[in-house]
């Protein structure tokens, strides 16, 4: 790259679980926005990548910060309840300057406390389009650093600016070690000899063209809801669980089981309801066949922990199961003496009026 001279944007997400669902066709009325073109993935043409219901796009007047910097941005409604508010800081850097970049903006607490009085302003004029809305919201950020395409070749890009590219995934300004920065560069692809993407769990690395970079990013926000949708299940499954083990702890005795079904019933609704949801998450995006795209998705995954949140949701989901399963069998049991009893005491009673006959 002549002089180093580099341009590109630097891509802030915020992303917020504000409710159950989101209606989107209420929602478009509401804001007046026509339903969203299907992101336009590119490897190969057809489109082979395809959003089941493409999140409702709401755009934003730009954000200028005290520093001076002017951020382009856009609100993201996602279906499954997930707000995503997505800003955009082009740049004109070299290598150093685009290392200070990242480690002075990402987790800056400025763009955090704006994002949010942004996201909380744009849902007042939606509330009827959220469905269950809850406090607090969960979040997640992530930040994504797009290197506008060059003629370097990825193999050149990590030979002569691999460490810089470390320490911009990672938000360092200090030099990295031999075997991190090795760790961090691992988890790369490319699909032509001149694209790049280096994922990490809190940013991302792209060299790519506009348009290439466009579904990547989508894709790289659209793992991020669902690891912020299965940390949302997997607290809803924890309590959930903390409460049955109390209550089956204080209850005892054959006729305590006899509440147990209705506890049991509610148990099992919630459970329904969020292997429900999980799956509606699944699949919202759908890899037709584009292997490329879908063998980035689980690269991202696997690093940003969708994977691990997932296990975790699906072992609670079945550790639920197993309590419904024995809620209800102590409530048989419970109803089967109970049973008992009033089959004794009508014996009792039928022995009761037999004497007295006979006396």
């Amino acid at each position: 790259m002549a002089g180093d001279h580099l341009s590109g944007s630097f891509w802030i997400l915020f992303l917020y679980d504000i409710c159950e669902e989101i209606r989107l066709e209420n929602l478009r009325g509401l804001l007046g926005v026509e339903p969203r073109r299907e992101p336009s993935f590119r490897h190969p043409s057809p489109e082979y990548v395809r959003f089941e219901r493409p999140p409702v796009v709401q755009r934003l007047e730009p954000m200028m910060l005290e520093s001076g910097s002017r951020l382009r941005g856009e609100l993201n409604y996602y279906e499954y309840g997930v707000v995503s508010i997505k800003l955009e800081l082009p740049f004109e850097l070299d290598w150093p300057q685009l290392v200070d970049l990242s480690s002075r903006w990402i987790a800056a607490p400025e763009l955090e406390a704006r994002a949010v009085r942004i996201v909380r302003d744009s849902l007042k004029a939606v509330e009827s389009a959220l469905v269950n809305p809850h406090e607090p919201w969960l979040n997640e950020d992530y930040y994504i650093i797009h290197l506008n395409h060059t003629s370097a070749p990825a193999a050149e890009l990590i030979d002569r600016h691999g460490k810089e590219i470390a320490k911009i995934v990672r938000g360092e300004l200090a030099e990295l070690s031999p075997g991190e920065t090795e760790e961090i560069l691992s988890s790369r692809m490319s699909y032509y000899p001149g694209d790049l993407l280096v994922v990490g769990w809190t940013a991302a690395f792209i060299h790519d063209t506009v348009e290439g970079a466009a579904s990547t990013i989508q894709l790289l926000e659209y793992a991020n809801t669902q690891l912020l949708e299965f940390r949302y299940y997997d607290q809803v499954l924890s309590k959930l669980l903390e409460g049955v083990y109390r209550s089956l702890e204080k209850k005892a005795g054959a006729f305590a089981r006899w509440r147990l079904a209705s506890q049991a019933q509610d148990l099992n609704k919630i459970r329904l309801d969020i292997r429900e949801l999980t799956e509606r998450v699944d699949t919202s995006i759908k890899f037709l066949s584009d292997m490329f795209s879908a063998r980035l998705y689980r690269l991202a995954s696997a690093r940003l922990g969708v994977e691990d949140y997932r296990r975790l949701v699906e072992s609670k989901l079945h550790t639920a199961g197993e309590l419904y399963e024995f809620m209800m069998d102590q409530f048989h049991e419970g109803r089967a003496f109970v049973m008992e009893l009033v089959i004794i005491l009508i014996l009792l009673i039928d022995l009761v009026f037999l004497f007295r006959g006979k006396g």
